[in-house]
């Protein structure tokens, strides 16, 4: 068979550069898929509010009011236990590690002294075969004096990277505005662009449909599931007894969004928060293992069921997928792995040249 090494070549140098403009573009990118994902979300509210004579500018400002009230409200009703549960880090660590020195002195025993006599025993041999030995210099030792901590240089770089933060935040709500209040202006324009040919005006007419529909399908099913691990967790939580019960649910419910690390990260929290409150290693167990137990069956079946009959794809694909991106782009690229591929698989079944990549990414 026929290998075109000039083609394969080009392809791969295209890869590399691609992948280079986008860890270089990486704050712009990030910023410009989060807008275009919030307003895919926020969209069909804005449809709603039109249709009842509303215009469309309005509309967008309404549902944009009316989503940051709900969670400003919702923190500051849940401020009290975010306070309680920021104030209670320190001792929670040093607690801890208390706990997990005293369980492993606990745990010293036979094998600890079995230990100590090899050593003594190959000491004995080890001297017995060398002889005497010849006195040395003692080595000189350098030490390097650390760095002094600064605290107007730490205040500085933490305020710059807060500033940071929030102009991106503000970027991407400007932008989410501006989709929301254009509509299905930018759908027409690549119509227009596409030419006059009629047929390719409907591929592209289906391919946005069809993007649209899948991610607005899949956006639904995020935020279904992510609800489902906060009321379980919270359900969870509450029986046992555990303290800042809600707190914790919301935090879960936030965390399950990044996939695999997020749920790791709540077991890891909720685990210290058990043991804090009932000085117990089996309690802490309990509670990181329900926090993960739930996060893992609503992953597992509802999450991965959803996903399958939204965009038909094969496990191995998203999750390698998720590998990718979370490499490029960290958090932020687990986040936003999977809509871009289903954006790729979608675009791959339109266009006859993709129709492999289309193959590898389906069931």
């Amino acid at each position: 068979m026929a290998v075109d090494a000039r083609g394969v070549a080009l392809g791969i140098l295209t890869a590399i550069a691609v992948i280079f403009a986008l860890d270089w573009a990486q704050p712009l990118a990030i910023s410009l898929l989060l807008g275009i994902l919030i307003a895919y979300t926020l969209n069909p509210l804005v449809v709603w509010l039109e249709r009842i004579r509303i215009p469309r500018a309005l509309a967008s400002l309404m549902v944009m009011l009316g989503i940051m009230g709900v969670l400003a409200y919702g923190g500051y009703s849940l401020r009290g236990q975010m306070q309680s549960i920021v104030e209670q880090l320190p001792a929670a660590a040093s607690k801890f590690s208390v706990g997990l020195n005293r369980l492993r002195t606990s745990q010293l025993g036979t094998m600890q002294k079995m230990q100590s006599a090899a050593t003594e025993v190959a000491k004995a041999t080890a001297q017995a075969a060398v002889g005497p030995s010849v006195p040395r210099q003692p080595a000189t030792h350098v030490v390097i004096d650390p760095p002094t901590f600064k605290l107007g240089d730490f205040l500085w770089t933490g305020s710059k990277g807060a500033v940071g933060a929030l102009g991106q935040a503000i970027m991407v709500l400007f932008l989410t505005f501006f989709l929301l209040v254009g509509g299905d202006m930018f759908k027409r324009k690549l119509v227009r662009l596409t030419g006059p040919s009629l047929s390719n005006k409907k591929i592209t007419v289906k391919i946005l449909d069809d993007i649209n529909d899948s991610i607005q399908k899949y956006l639904f099913m995020f935020l279904l599931t992510n609800v489902m691990v906060g009321l379980l967790v919270w359900l969870a939580f509450t029986l046992i007894g555990l303290e800042n019960a809600g707190a914790w649910a919301v935090a879960a419910g936030f965390l399950h969004i990044i996939p695999y690390l997020g749920p790791g990260v709540t077991a890891a929290a909720t685990g210290m928060a058990a043991f804090m409150q009932f000085d117990s290693f089996s309690m802490a167990l309990l509670v990181a293992g329900e926090s993960l137990a739930i996060a893992t069956v609503v992953g597992t079946f509802v999450t991965t069921w959803m996903t399958g009959r939204i965009a038909r794809m094969n496990a191995a694909a998203v999750f390698i997928s998720l590998l990718f991106w979370g490499w490029l782009w960290g958090i932020w690229g687990m986040l936003l792995g999977i809509p871009i591929i289903v954006i790729v698989k979608v675009v791959s079944q339109h266009v006859e040249q993709l129709q492999p990549v289309a193959e590898l990414l389906g069931e």
